[in-house]
């Protein structure tokens, strides 16, 4: 467990919690915490869906800014590489991961929610990625993830002008994919996370890993990982159990192991 970033289990569901007052801002311990919590949370068996969240107040209002001020070219040149790493490993934890957003979003939060594979909001969140007002540009896959999830053209905008959006601008344009009451936004990632605590955790290994790495190169190569990935498993005791309990039940009744 680290200072400001811990792991919490309970019933499959493991919480990466950031929790570094006052505005969770991501400073270089927090970066090698999250490092450290996603790969506890990828190699635990007892985690099978993961849930970012920064609290009831804020999610994570960026990268901290006082700690980069006085970074020169030459120290960034050596930075920007375990700052972008350190949200690419919660965005490779291979089960599914949802955001729970709760007020501030930016910059490096914002990019920290971009990470997983579904966001859920609060009705007084805020997202935006700022960075062209300090004179810089995303650092940590938000030029990147931000225009794979709401086009080039949405992204531009945001990154160009710098300017937030709340909730319901964020939801329209494809930005988070639920909006809730604040007080519900844990309980609401909690609980689609918890949907897949006895799911067939290599099936959906399998398939985030042909969605994410199909986005990143053409269709045949796609559909070529797609196909081995299929295949492979047909190797799993899950698979057996799956269509024994189609062809004997029919579908949603089978129990996996998660082999």
């Amino acid at each position: 467990m680290g200072e400001f970033v811990r792991l919490e289990v309970a019933d499959g569901v493991g919480t990466i919690r950031l929790d570094r007052p006052k505005m969770n801002a991501i400073s270089i311990a927090v970066q090698e915490e999250l490092r450290a919590a996603a790969a506890e949370a990828t190699e635990r068996e007892d985690v099978r869906a993961v849930v970012v969240y920064g609290g009831e107040r804020v999610f994570a209002a960026g990268n901290d800014v006082k700690e980069m001020a006085d970074m020169s070219y030459q120290d960034m040149v050596a930075r920007s590489g375990p700052l972008q790493s350190a949200v690419t490993a919660i965005a490779r934890i291979p089960k599914p991961v949802v955001a729970a957003v709760t007020g501030y979003a930016l910059g490096g939060g914002c990019e920290l929610a971009l990470a997983a594979d579904v966001r859920i909001a609060g009705e007084r969140a805020v997202l935006g990625q700022p960075e062209t007002l300090l004179g810089i540009i995303p650092g940590a896959g938000g030029t990147q993830r931000l225009a794979r999830l709401v086009g080039p053209s949405k992204a531009k905008d945001l990154i160009f002008t710098g300017r937030f959006v709340k909730a319901d601008e964020a939801l329209a344009m494809g930005l988070v994919d639920r909006v809730v009451p604040d007080a519900d936004v844990y309980t609401e990632a909690v609980a689609w996370a918890a949907q897949f605590s006895g799911a067939a955790a290599l099936a959906l290994r399998a398939a985030k890993e042909c969605i994410d790495r199909g986005l990143e190169t053409d269709i045949e190569t796609g559909l070529e990982i797609e196909r081995m990935q299929f295949a492979a498993l047909f190797a799993t005791e899950d698979r057996g159990a799956g269509m024994r309990s189609f062809v004997e039940s029919g579908p949603g009744k089978a129990t996996f192991t998660g082999r």
